[in-house]
């Protein structure tokens, strides 16, 4: 029995967990209740994990409070998603208990697990029971009562908390009424006792992984090339999940039409892709239309290729820190959208920078602070556009070396609301209160498609079906998009809208478009109906109401 983790065990017990979870990220994503396309707990916490993993390979701490820093410093600006900003939150309370020590020991982890979860409480505004908080907490507590016992190791420590852990996730499917209908246990909590496990079984010697294995990587060595060499800026590595029957051989043809270097790779359930581009976006957004993303990496080649020279050093160095764009002017704004033309929009109304990111790709936390850092202002606006990117662009407050403001969108259509009356005479509080004011006023028609077979809220869905949300609520699922629409400014009459904008997809072609814009409009005579080409992936359309 193991009675202490130093920094070691600790790194290891992080492989373990990354690894558990990217071989469980798929039960994971099954546990979302919602039967939309999602950006998905499993494939959020996974990717929020092999952050910590990936800078623990290249750091190889020996003290447990350097490892315990080292992996909340990586999971902080890797979170994504609500999911894995909670879980970076977890290990940023462990990571500060443990500072400076050599070794812990089995009360000083306990100790640390508590730590973390009183960081995550404070951090989260509104603490909802039923979720990876409960069970955290309630393991947290429970490894806190073995450790006073006496005469426990770390391994006896960290299984109590699982008990426990195991008894309080059954029971988050009672806790929450949303779990309760659907049936299922809360995916985020299922996520926490799937890291436990891993780690026991890491100090074990029962989860064995290869590591410190090397990144898995199809890219050049761009120390034996010359930079006038480089015919595309950005190596652009991607693995998607196959949903659908579309053709991987249109992706191919598509991409060879944008970039070189081309590698791509298939089975049955996923496409992995390499390719050399000067439009990133745009090959993940074509990616989008096969299902949804499961790891992203995007680097610089020149930036690469001049590091190299520079250093004398071979391929795969360590990233180095991202020059902060110096101050000229006031206020600078950034906002997370998907499609081209929604980019496009939101550069119209002022916005300094775009992270490509949404629905199936929620952006991490180092993704927004990267553009907050490119921007050219003392103080910069943060619009989140999706309500599962909030709080991951809210970590960025309190890292960024800007002043940053998070505006709370919780859609894109908000987000053009908000910041289509920005007035530059007013101060940043009165932006920021008149950011806010016209968001709330914004109510947002989604049309989707049903992700999988679903009975939810007293609807019986069936994947493939279109899906209509109204701020966030499931009005049904239709066969027929036509009797959609008709459903759809059913529900608008109750509004009185005097405004309504469509914002059609990249999967719907103009005349549809102009033919739904029409039945709202006869529908709405009063109104000023807008339509715009968004290019967004997921949703067929997004339309505003105000």
């Amino acid at each position: 029995m193991r009675k202490t983790i130093g920094g070691a065990a600790f790194a290891e017990m992080i492989f373990c967990a990354s690894a558990a979870l990217d071989e469980h990220r798929q039960e994971l994503n099954d546990l979302n209740v919602f039967p939309v396309p999602d950006g998905d707990t499993g494939t959020n916490m996974s990717l929020t994990m092999t952050a910590a993993a990936e800078s623990l390979r290249a750091k190889q701490p020996q003290q447990v409070g350097a490892a315990a820093e080292a992996a909340a410093a990586a999971l902080l600006r890797g979170a994504r998603g609500n999911s894995g900003v909670i879980l970076s939150l977890l290990f940023r309370g462990l990571g500060k208990s443990l500072r400076g020590k050599t070794e812990c020991s089995a009360a000083e982890w306990a100790k640390a697990m508590c730590d973390g979860v009183d960081a995550a409480y404070k951090a989260v505004m509104k603490p909802a029971e039923g979720t990876i908080l409960t069970v955290s907490r309630r393991a947290s507590e429970a490894a806190a009562e073995r450790a006073k016992a006496g005469e426990a190791d770390v391994e006896q420590v960290i299984a109590c908390a699982i008990d426990v852990a195991t008894v309080t996730l059954a029971a988050t499917k009672d806790m929450n009424p949303v779990l309760k209908k659907a049936g299922v246990v809360d995916a985020g909590g299922k996520g926490y006792v799937t890291i436990l496990d891993a780690m026991l079984r890491s100090l074990q010697g029962t989860f064995v992984i290869k590591a410190p294995a090397a990144p898995d990587r199809t890219a050049a060595d761009f120390g034996a090339i010359q930079d006038e060499e480089i015919t595309f800026t950005y190596c652009t590595e991607f693995i998607v999940a196959r949903e659908n029957r579309r053709d991987p051989e249109l992706l191919r043809t598509y991409l060879g039409t944008v970039g070189d270097s081309l590698v791509l790779v298939e089975d049955d359930e996923i496409i992995k892709v390499h390719v050399h581009t000067d439009e990133p976006g745009r090959v993940l957004t074509e990616g989008l239309r096969y299902g949804a993303l499961q790891t992203v990496k995007i680097e610089n080649m020149r930036n690469q290729h001049t590091h190299l020279a520079e250093s004398g050093v071979g391929a795969d160095p360590q990233p180095e820190e991202e020059a902060i764009a110096a101050p000229e002017k006031p206020v600078g704004f950034v906002t997370v959208c998907a499609g081209e033309g929604m980019s496009e929009l939101f550069r119209t109304l002022g916005a300094d920078r775009v992270v490509t990111g949404g629905q199936t790709m929620n952006p991490s936390t180092q993704d927004i602070l990267r553009e907050i850092n490119k921007t050219p202002a003392e103080t910069v606006f943060v619009f989140p556009n999706n309500k599962n990117i909030i709080m991951a662009a809210e970590q960025c407050v309190s890292i960024a070396s800007k002043k940053v403001r998070v505006i709370p969108t919780r859609t894109v259509p908000q987000g053009v609301a908000a910041l289509a009356y920005l007035d530059p005479e007013q101060s940043e509080d009165e932006m920021d209160q008149s950011f806010r004011e016209a968001a709330s006023r914004v109510h947002t028609a989604l049309v989707t498609y049903a992700a999988r077979d679903s009975d939810f809220d007293g609807h019986s869905i069936r994947a493939g079906e279109y899906l209509a949300l109204l701020d966030g609520a499931l009005l049904g699922s239709y066969t027929n998009l036509a009797t959609l629409i008709k459903e759809l400014s059913w529900a608008f009459e109750e509004l009185s809208p005097e405004f309504i904008t469509v914002y059609y997809g990249q999967d719907v072609a103009a005349s549809d478009a102009e033919g739904v814009s029409a039945t709202l409009t006869d529908c709405f005579p009063d109104a000023e109906v807008t339509l715009v080409n968004g290019g967004q992936p997921v949703y067929y359309y997004m339309i505003s109401a105000e």
